[in-house]
């Protein structure tokens, strides 16, 4: 276009800048120039972003405090693991001296054995049929017979096996509380059970059971540590973090992650004993060579760090999620502490493995029975020389059994104290000795003593101050329990955690 004269010069620099387009380019200008040099004020929004600290800090203390807990839960396993090997069978003899020299004493009057001791005996039984038992069980061919099925279908069953443990465990303990109960409950009472002998050939039928179930775990994990490529050892350890999928997006309060805490601690201490026997079975194999031990050395490490990671990242989105700070990992251990030092009372209503199984959901017959079995298949005993090393073995257990017991029990005590509980143990001794004889009431899962309990309503059954605080129900549950006291005593049980195992959970809730 041509400019003809200077009057269409004017117009056309009019035309395209007017004011209304003049104000747009400034407009555009201070807006760049404002992006690039506007300020704000994080102390306007204090509140928010300190809260956003703490959850990082949070995060950041998981890992230490979780790894507290689970050390601790990990040596009352141990303990109650090494009862089996250690302890049981020397309680078993002496209950046995006393049922034949005690009819020569002429004590007429008295009882044959105390409720304890019928319990160690019964347990005794238990373990010896069941060896004999585990012995027509073929492990080789179960091992060869896995190691023929694909990756997945292995890893399927793998799976099937994780849940059928929890399903064991959970009436397993359920069945040996009956049993003990059945066996020791007073004679004048009138009797609503099928027998003693009944209970006991259940017992027995769940602990073999339970056993073989273990075995098969067991040579699942020994055909993934000598498979080639490794790929069903990675799949299967895969699985632990589908369980981070499975747990960290529901909600949790604080006595589902008590439940969720026990079950790793259960969880962690089984696999371990797994991995031991892997490496038995593996070492067996090839003549106990002390270089094949470090080919599965690095294997034994993965496996352990993937559990203990899955654990960490586990545990710190859940309290992140839900708002729960880390110190509550102290409350956790305080209560497995409680239970330690009330299960060394005189007059405790439980024996302290026991209180171990219901807690967290571990059982030590059917695994100790399985470690017996591989131990004696793979070691072989002969001569003089290797009977004084099994005697030297044995009082070593002994020896890290009664030392490993002497800390936990003064670890627990500072604990308790740490926690301000000493008030409520005192409260449970004087209960003790205090308490009217019990009435027919009595709840069947609670073990009687050599001398007879008072019944223990809601309001003196030795908990914690930590239960009292995990185990608050909800608002609309407490008007509920409020508007009929007698329902308080009927329910109060199923909110005690010393009453409720992990499996009882539906949906992460406890009712």
């Amino acid at each position: 276009m041509y400019l003809h004269s200077e009057a269409d010069a004017c117009n056309l620099f009019q035309v395209r800048f007017k004011p209304r387009n003049i104000v747009k380019y400034l407009s555009l200008v201070r807006f760049v120039s404002a992006e690039l040099t506007r300020g704000y004020f994080l102390e306007h929004n204090e509140a928010k972003y300190t809260e956003r600290r703490e959850r990082v800090y949070t995060c950041l203390r998981i890992p230490k405090e979780l790894e507290k807990l689970m050390i601790f839960g990990f040596f009352l396993c141990l303990d109650a693991f090494l009862y089996v090997f250690t302890l049981l069978p020397l309680r078993v003899l002496l209950a046995l001296i006393r049922l034949l020299t005690l009819p020569c004493c002429g004590l007429s009057g008295s009882r044959l054995l105390q409720p304890a001791q019928v319990c160690d005996v019964l347990k005794g039984l238990i373990m010896v049929l069941c060896y004999s038992m585990m012995h027509y069980v073929d492990y080789s061919m179960m091992y060869h017979l896995i190691r023929g099925q694909s990756v997945i279908k292995l890893y399927i069953i793998y799976n099937m096996l994780e849940v059928a443990d929890r399903l064991f465990s959970s009436f397993g303990q359920d069945i040996l509380d009956a049993l003990y109960w059945t066996a020791t409950e007073p004679k004048e009472r009138k009797r609503a059970h099928i027998g003693v002998i009944p209970h006991f050939f259940m017992a027995v039928l769940y602990v073999f059971l339970h056993a073989i179930l273990i075995m098969v775990q067991a040579t699942t994990l020994n055909v993934a540590f000598n498979s080639h490529n490794k790929s069903l050892l990675t799949i299967m350890m895969s699985n632990n973090f589908v369980e981070i999928k499975g747990s960290v997006f529901k909600k949790f309060e604080k006595n589902n992650l008590f439940q969720m805490s026990n079950s790793d601690i259960k969880e962690r201490f089984t696999n371990y004993v797994l991995l031991l026997i892997v490496c038995l079975r593996n070492m067996e194999q090839f003549s106990w060579n002390p270089d094949h031990l470090w080919v599965l050395f690095p294997d034994v490490c993965m496996v352990v760090a993937s559990e203990i990671a899955v654990d960490v990242v586990k545990h710190a989105f859940i309290t992140k999620f839900n708002d729960i700070p880390a110190d509550v990992y102290s409350e956790y251990r305080a209560s497995l502490a409680f239970d330690l030092v009330s299960s060394r009372q005189k007059n405790a209503y439980t024996d302290y493995s026991d209180s171990v199984s219901r807690r967290m959901g571990f059982i030590p017959l059917p695994l100790a029975l399985l470690l017996i079995r591989v131990v004696t298949s793979s070691v072989k005993i002969q001569g003089a020389l290797a009977v004084v090393c099994v005697v030297l073995f044995y009082l070593g257990m002994i020896t890290l059994k009664v030392l490993n017991s002497i800390v936990l029990l003064g670890k627990s005590c500072v604990y308790v104290k740490e926690a301000n509980m000493e008030e409520k143990l005192f409260q449970t001794l004087t209960s003790c000795f205090l308490g009217e004889p019990e009435d027919e009431g009595v709840s069947a899962s609670v073990i009687t003593q050599p001398t007879h309990q008072p019944e223990r309503t809601a309001s003196n059954l030795p908990t914690s101050e930590s239960d009292q605080f995990l185990t608050t129900p909800d608002e609309s549950e407490e008007k509920i329990i409020t508007q009929d006291g007698t329902e308080l005593v009927h329910r109060a049980p199923k909110k005690d955690l010393l009453e409720i195992d992990r499996f009882t959970i539906c949906g992460n809730r406890i009712d």
